[in-house]
């Protein structure tokens, strides 16, 4: 007999609005690089991936926490010139792939689809340093760090993110959060990138979260950026 799943919760902040020390924060962290030394086992990961990417005559795609890698395989069946590359920090959750892939994918992760397991802090500074410049960076994980004490865990917070913008292409965020995403927004106006937020288009969900969320009834978020002002137009996916 199987265990009932429990419906998900819905996000608890002790947040209304925007942070009030968001801007201070955002402003700080594009002055000031992150200095923080790159752990070896990021820079192995990161050098392989390098590798990879070598050999490959197309474009980039990045998926940054992929967890189980669904939305990665899904990224890389639906463009078969692109090399998708899986970001996620947790070896444990990469080698459930094979639970999670599409139909699409017939059984197997598709040959364009690289999964590697690393911190972004890291591999996101070893990329732009490197020089790579990814079409699409698509950033999916859907509910991190609600509370107002965690501002600096979440990635428009975080001193990485200058080298998520540094990356650039088209950034796409999703979320059950909107509050969330509405943050991420005002922190890319004040580096000049134009971001849309809009619910999220009925379709298949990507991920594990978004389908437990929609199959909930909670409201879904999308997020697309692109570096530029308010009169680039960013594109619909």
């Amino acid at each position: 007999m199987h265990r009932a799943t429990a419906a998900p919760r819905r996000v608890d902040s002790n947040q209304s609005g925007l942070h009030p020390r968001l801007a201070e924060r955002v402003r700080r962290h594009l002055l000031h690089p992150y200095r923080r030394p790159v752990a070896e086992h990021n820079r192995r990961a990161f050098e392989q991936a390098a590798e990879r990417l070598a050999e490959h005559d197309g474009p980039l795609l990045l998926d940054s926490f992929c967890g189980v890698g669904a939305s990665t395989a899904l990224l890389a069946c639906r463009h078969p010139e692109a090399l998708v590359v899986g970001l996620d920090k947790s070896a444990r959750r990469l080698a459930r792939h094979g639970h999670h892939l599409p139909a699409s994918a017939g059984g197997r992760l598709p040959d364009n689809c690289l999964l590697v397991r690393a911190e972004v802090d890291d591999f996101w500074r070893l990329a732009a340093e490197a020089g790579w410049r990814p079409q699409a960076h698509y950033l999916l994980y859907p509910n991190p760090w609600p509370k107002a004490a965690h501002l600096q865990r979440r990635v428009h917070g975080s001193p990485v993110f200058p080298h998520l913008l540094e990356l650039g292409g088209r950034i796409e965020l999703r979320s059950n959060w909107r509050l969330y995403l509405e943050e991420c927004a005002a922190a890319l106006a004040l580096a000049e990138w134009t971001a849309r937020l809009r619910p999220l288009p009925p379709a298949p969900p990507w991920t594990p979260f978004e389908r437990k969320y929609a199959a909930a009834g909670q409201s879904l978020w999308q997020l697309v950026a692109l570096p530029g002002p308010e009169s680039h137009s960013a594109p619909a996916p």
